[in-house]
């Protein structure tokens, strides 16, 4: 489960990295993220943004916890019934965090959604299990 995190989850420090500076600065009242949109913001921290470091970190960190306790409280609750499944081999980072992004914008009502919602919401859409899935992470 912890692979299948850090896969997604790291994605965030190499978007962040290549961002251009056209990005709208990050500000200290998107800390903690309220909203999805807010999440996109600190995801996609611009290189020369003053918070650019304390973002990527909170967005690394923020992705790697929502999917442990997503497919946590999954394996818990509905016994192993996971709500997505992370391909073999993983996205890379870039694709990943790209995908969410534009998955989130091209619905504008997205980005007001929690920050935890629209990012398993994007799993599960973009990531969904085949119905004859036993084991979490794997798709068989």
């Amino acid at each position: 489960m912890r692979l299948s995190c850090l896969a997604f989850s790291a994605m965030a420090v190499l978007v962040a990295a290549s961002s251009s500076a056209a990005n709208a600065a990050v500000t200290r009242d998107q800390f903690p993220p309220r909203t999805t949109g807010d999440l996109i913001a600190l995801c996609s921290a611009a290189q020369d943004d003053p918070l650019m470091t304390a973002s990527v970190n909170f967005c690394q960190g923020f992705a790697e916890g929502v999917v442990e306790l997503a497919l946590g409280y999954e394996a818990v609750v509905r016994q192993g019934q996971q709500p997505f499944c992370l391909p073999m081999p993983r996205p890379s980072h870039n694709e990943a965090l790209a995908k969410f992004v534009a998955w989130a914008n091209a619905e504008p009502k997205r980005l007001d959604s929690p920050p935890v919602i629209g990012l398993v919401r994007f799993l599960i859409n973009q990531y969904p299990c085949p119905r004859s899935t036993t084991k979490r992470g794997t798709a068989n």
